[in-house]
């Protein structure tokens, strides 16, 4: 378990360095493309600056969670401040629908009056926009899979990058054809991708801030393993939730043989050895029980501490 806590220490370490560098690559970028999208009339540009803009806010905010996260547990906050990254990742699932929204309202006024669009320069400043986002990509990728917090900010990267190619593309049509209309297209596109990355991020966040199962950690799979367990007769009342990201909490009850505490110990030992290693559930808690009890019939789940029969319950680890 200590070997996990600092790997898990150094993984984080590693993730805010790359943050950091994203962060200047972000900001470089966007100062560049709000420029170039002034000069050049570019809606698309100006959008892609626009989401650069939320970009930087949001990896300053995935690094501002990083740190508070990593503060230890108090007497009041006993699973200490690791929901500030869930919390961070949903403020920026929030933010990026606000940037979708104000794109497509900008499109919009742009659809009923076609600008002039210098198209060289839009090409050749979304063309930086593009190396610099694809640097940030794969600064991010490895960290996005552990992490939901980086992996808002991923996805704000990785919006960008394909918000730098729709821009190089129209710039390209634009050029050909002279057709300024491509540009709120464009930027149309643009928004539609920024939405739908937007919308998965919220969810996500917001199933962990409810406490859904973890998508991954099928609970019956979780309830027949526990069953396989020597001396385990039933299992009910059982939870899966995530407390943050890679971190997996669990609690149930465990009708089990009549035996000694120690025999029940064993039990839960390998309860947990099993979890760890099957499912990667590191925080549990299990209420051990001789006999389900009579108002809980199979298959409901039982929350009810009967006073008239103590013995039924033998332990609460």
């Amino acid at each position: 378990m200590i070997e996990h806590s600092h790997e898990a220490e150094h993984q984080n370490a590693a993730g805010k360095n790359r943050l950091k560098i994203t962060l200047a690559i972000v900001v470089i970028i966007m100062v560049a493309e709000i420029i170039g999208g002034i000069l050049s009339n570019s809606l698309a540009l100006l959008s892609d600056a626009g989401h650069m803009l939320v970009d930087a806010l949001a990896l300053g905010l995935s690094l501002f969670a990083l740190t508070i996260a990593a503060k230890p547990a108090t007497e009041s906050k006993t699973y200490g401040y690791h929901r500030v990254e869930i919390m961070a990742a949903l403020a920026n699932g929030v933010t990026l629908v606000v940037v979708a929204a104000y794109i497509f309202y900008e499109a919009y006024q742009r659809f009923l009056e076609p600008p002039e669009v210098k198209a060289p320069l839009m090409l050749l400043i979304a063309t930086i926009g593009l190396v610099a986002n694809l640097a940030g990509v794969l600064l991010l990728r490895k960290d996005s899979h552990r992490n939901l917090n980086i992996k808002g900010a991923f996805w704000h990267i990785l919006g960008d990058t394909v918000s730098s190619v729709g821009v190089i593309i129209g710039g390209i049509i634009i050029s050909v054809t002279g057709l300024g209309i491509v540009d709120p297209i464009i930027a149309v596109i643009i928004g539609f991708i920024v939405l739908w990355g937007a919308v998965r991020l919220v969810k996500e966040s917001g199933d962990i801030l409810l406490e859904a199962a973890p998508k991954h950690i099928p609970v019956d799979e979780v309830t027949k393993m526990l069953k396989g367990i020597p001396g385990v007769k039933e299992v009910h009342d059982i939870h899966i939730w995530t407390i943050t990201s890679g971190i997996y909490a669990m609690s149930a009850h465990l009708i089990i043989e009549d035996q000694s505490v120690s025999g029940s110990a064993e039990i839960v030992d390998k309860a947990n050895r099993k979890l760890s290693q099957q499912f990667n559930i590191a925080h549990t808690t299990f209420q051990l029980e001789c006999e389900r009890c009579e108002s809980c019939p199979p298959g409901t789940v039982c929350n009810i501490t009967r006073p008239e029969e103590p013995t039924r319950r033998l332990q609460q680890i």
